[in-house]
């Protein structure tokens, strides 16, 4: 529509250009998510693959076996790969798809580079939330359906239709499945200087999807950071930070808004909501905080 932003424009480019030292930038931050991530795996509840999946045998042989069963993982606007990652020792597949090719490709490699097959992990170019395409022709492949698991590590803020992406991810989960979303609580429009407000945008991981999102980890684009009393601060990248706020939709969600998307999506059952701590992006940009939200699709 003319005179309307094209946020799916503005994520792919953005993230486009930050994908080559994406990892590097955010490696603290990136871990410091993923170890808040584990330490919720019984709240997310989804039926993982356990360490003792590949244990030992009788015979004292402690090559992995074959898992009895599978676990795979959505990964949406999956950037770098952040998600898939952090939950890559409890799953037997992720597949991932981002609306930038060169975190893609930046994923692959990273997947590659760790020994995993594409069977795997592996990511995939594209936008699962175009309007009035419920069914894009690259992900008609049964390969993109019956997911136990479909995750949105902080790309939400980054959607400009995020009701539509809860309902595009949902109809690729397996009945039973479960809708996870990792974002921020509401807070004031970037650069207001309050506490809960900050100028940044933030992470994600992200962002894609219509626009979206990106993504995941993200998480701070272009900043240094530290962990500070249980927080994440990021230094300085107020440049990368003003790039990124032009991809920001939305300023955090709250509960009830977050519920609302999950129950009309269709994975209102067993919602629940959790707080993650706080993400600190120094003097000038003050605090975010993160939760997670899971629902499962009845």
């Amino acid at each position: 529509m003319e005179g309307k932003m094209d946020y799916t424009k503005l994520n792919q480019d953005h993230f486009d250009n930050e994908a080559a030292n994406y990892d590097a930038k955010h490696e603290k931050t990136t871990e410091e998510i993923a170890r808040r991530i584990e330490a919720r795996r019984n709240f997310i509840d989804v039926d993982w693959i356990e360490d003792d999946d590949s244990s030992e045998d009788e015979n004292g042989d402690d090559t992995p076996r074959q898992p009895h069963r599978t676990v795979k993982i959505l990964d949406y606007a999956c950037g770098t790969g952040s998600m898939s990652r952090a939950l890559a020792p409890y799953i037997t597949q992720s597949i991932a798809i981002d609306l930038s090719e060169k975190m893609v490709a930046a994923y692959n490699v990273r997947a590659r580079n760790q020994g995993l097959t594409e069977d795997e992990m592996v990511a995939f170019h594209g936008n699962l939330c175009v309007p009035g395409d419920e069914n894009p022709g690259a992900f008609r492949d049964p390969k993109f359906f019956d997911f136990d698991l479909a995750v949105v590590g902080l790309g939400f803020h980054h959607f400009d239709d995020p009701e539509l992406a809860a309902k595009r991810l949902v109809a690729r989960l397996k009945p039973g499945g479960v809708l996870m979303i990792i974002d921020f609580l509401p807070h004031g429009p970037h650069g207001s200087g309050s506490s809960e407000s900050h100028g940044h945008e933030h992470h994600h991981h992200h962002h894609h999807h219509h626009h979206h999102h990106h993504h995941h980890d993200h998480s701070h684009h272009g900043h240094q950071h530290h962990e500070e009393h249980g927080q994440i601060e990021v230094e300085g990248g107020d440049a990368s930070i003003d790039k990124a706020l032009k991809t920001v939709t939305h300023h955090g969600f709250s509960e009830e808004h977050i519920k609302e998307i999950f129950v009309d999506a269709g994975a209102g059952k067993d919602f629940a909501i959790d707080n993650m701590g706080q993400v600190v992006f120094g003097p000038r940009h003050g605090k975010r905080t993160l939760f997670m939200a899971r629902g499962t699709k009845a």
